[in-house]
């Protein structure tokens, strides 16, 4: 099954290698054109915020967002709050999978509690878990 195609994706990692290993993934598997890359989520939260306010936020807003979760300053769980307090415009267009190494099942339990969490995948992302996207 080919993936899904998507206007904006959202790569949110502290680590940048990361960034760009998903960067890569993403570009080889041609599931967008236009990526935005964060290396926190205090500047992915701001930069969403800034979006809304655009009268072109409809073009500009990611699809789909990858969220690490262990982040310094502000971690994947804590911009998931701060994206709740974001307009029913933004929450409906952007999709969030969540992006970890994370090996705590109670992450992933957390993660579900959030509406706009779609997914939680472990990094890196691979051929195969971005052509199994759909959402």
């Amino acid at each position: 099954m080919a993936a899904r195609k998507y206007r904006t994706v959202m790569l949110i990692d502290d680590n940048e290698i990361d960034n760009l290993i998903n960067q890569k993934m993403i570009e080889a598997a041609a599931l967008t054109k236009n990526i935005y890359t964060h290396t926190g989520a205090k500047s992915a939260i701001e930069f969403l915020r800034n979006m809304e306010k655009l009268e072109i936020a409809d073009e500009v807003l990611p699809d789909v967002i990858f969220l690490d979760i262990d982040m310094p300053l502000m971690d994947g769980f804590q911009f998931l709050d701060e994206f709740e307090k974001l307009s029913n415009k933004t929450k409906k267009t952007c999709k969030i999978i969540m992006l970890t190494s994370s090996i705590n099942p109670q992450d992933s339990d957390r993660a579900k509690k959030y509406g706009n969490v779609k997914l939680y995948l472990n990094k890196p992302l691979s051929h195969e878990s971005i052509q199994n996207i759909d959402i």
